[in-house]
């Protein structure tokens, strides 16, 4: 049994939470921190004994579900074999040959290698050195701005804190860092102009991009990344013919694509990367979350075979590639990894991602499309979002002081289930793991229909 009372203590008064009001947590103003102790399928279980549906897979990470056995086998046996070398200088095990291998097979493009990390912040991070590399490879020292879009998500790091793109991630820390610009956001809802469609809202964000890369001067810019979902700036798909557009434009001025498949990768989408469903060709693939199912921590930067030919031939010039990790391909993580894929392979997790996130989409769109306080509800495959509007003739927005996402999220929470307040706007977000069943759906949406209706009778009585 936890000793909740210690350990909250403990916690309190040495932990440095992400993403916490500091003040309001250290002086318990905030209540007292939720103490995990275990999990199956879709459910978490705190100390307390409470079970909640995790209707956010943690942070988009558990798609196999909590509790799965074969992987916590795979990773015992693995560290009483070997628990740990490096990867430098041409170390390798046979765990991770094995899972580069099936990643080069699976990626979305033309993949030829993978470096390995830790977290998606750091494979962007080494996304942009490789965009640095290979143009100074090439002769061509000045290509190096990378643009990211407004609301995209890359991580937190010093970089690729920079390349994301929501203001709030930048404040107080001395961010974006240079070398990098941000185009417009994809998101048709709000940023189309009356009368424009979808396809004429995607051709206007690609000439707009292309206007950027032309004001900039195509010889400085050397990358574009982005999400093929839209995550943490909103669970939001891309509007017809986006991808088609950004794509011409990136080709027109020999600019690389760096698909974020971090949230989108290993079937959330119900295909198995984003890219294969929105017809993106990378040059380069993040990955990381669904990697491992978030049982361990585990990253992937995978470099195609246009990238790396040039790596490669200019090897005797440069000498050695000069970047790396400590943990780099950890035998640990690279068993976990085999493990889940082995078991999103036999489990077709994909196709059920598909199928139940094609029923996941109707019953959403059935539960709240009609809301008075319902903008739009958005979603693809095991991802799906609720934007919240004070008038939805004109998309008035709520005042934020009302805190209506985050009091939705807090009341669903109150009656057992997890789902996200995004933070980009009055946003309730759901990417359960991709085992959720048809029944556990309906359980998540009568849960959150039920907690929607309180606060839409509390800012009715308000």
């Amino acid at each position: 049994m936890t000793d909740i009372a210690n350990i909250s203590t403990l916690d309190r008064a040495s932990v440095l939470h992400p993403f916490t009001q500091l003040k309001d947590f250290a002086s318990g103003k905030a209540g007292d921190p939720t103490i995990v102790t275990g999990g199956k399928g879709v459910r978490i279980q705190d100390a307390t004994g409470r079970e909640l549906i995790d209707g956010f897979a943690g942070l988009y990470c558990v798609n196999i579900g909590y509790g799965r056995t074969e992987v916590a086998d795979a990773i015992s046996r693995q560290a009483h074999q070997l628990a740990y070398y490096h990867t430098y200088a041409a170390h390798t095990t046979d765990e991770l040959a094995i899972l580069a291998d099936r990643l080069v097979r699976m990626a979305p493009g033309k993949a030829s290698k993978v470096f390995f990390g830790m977290s998606g912040s750091d494979a962007n991070e080494t996304q942009a050195k490789l965009v640095w590399y290979y143009n100074n490879l090439r002769g061509l020292p000045k290509k190096k701005k990378i643009i990211s879009r407004q609301r995209g998500y890359h991580g937190c790091s010093v970089f690729s804190g920079s390349l994301t793109g929501m203001s709030f991630y930048h404040d107080h820390m001395d961010l974006p860092y240079g070398g990098v610009l941000h185009t417009g956001s994809p998101h048709y809802y709000w940023n189309a102009e009356t009368g424009e469609d979808e396809e004429a809202f995607s051709r206007r964000r690609a000439a707009e991009l292309n206007a950027l890369i032309e004001r900039e001067g195509p010889e400085t810019v050397g990358a574009f990344i982005a999400e093929p979902v839209l995550g943490t700036g909103g669970i939001t798909p891309p509007p017809a013919g986006y991808w088609r557009e950004i794509q011409a434009v990136l080709r027109r001025h020999d600019v690389l694509l760096i698909a974020d498949e971090v949230i989108c990768g290993f079937g959330r989408t119900g295909a198995p990367f984003g890219s294969h469903l929105y017809g993106m060709e990378p040059d380069l693939v993040t990955v990381a979350k669904g990697l491992t199912s978030g049982y361990v921590p585990l990253s992937g930067a995978i470099v195609s075979e246009k990238v790396f030919k040039v790596m490669e031939d200019g090897a005797d010039r440069v000498g050695s590639f000069s970047h790396g990790y400590t943990y780099s391909g950890h035998p640990i993580a690279a068993a976990a990894a085999n493990a889940v894929l082995d078991i999103c392979e036999k489990e077709n997790l994909t196709e059920h991602a598909r199928t139940t996130g094609a029923y996941l989409q109707r019953q959403m769109a059935a539960a709240f499309s009609q809301l008075d306080i319902v903008g739009e509800v958005r979603g693809v495959g095991m991802m799906s979002a609720l934007e919240f509007v004070a008038d939805r003739s004109t998309k008035a927005r709520f005042d934020p002081s009302l805190k209506v996402a985050a009091r939705i999220s807090q009341a669903a929470r109150d009656r057992g289930l997890i789902a996200r307040a995004m933070p980009h706007g009055d946003i309730l977000g759901f990417a359960p793991p991709l085992v959720m069943t048809e029944a556990e759906v309906d359980d998540m949406i009568a849960i959150a229909s039920a907690a929607v209706r309180q606060v839409m009778d509390e800012l009715a009585r308000g």
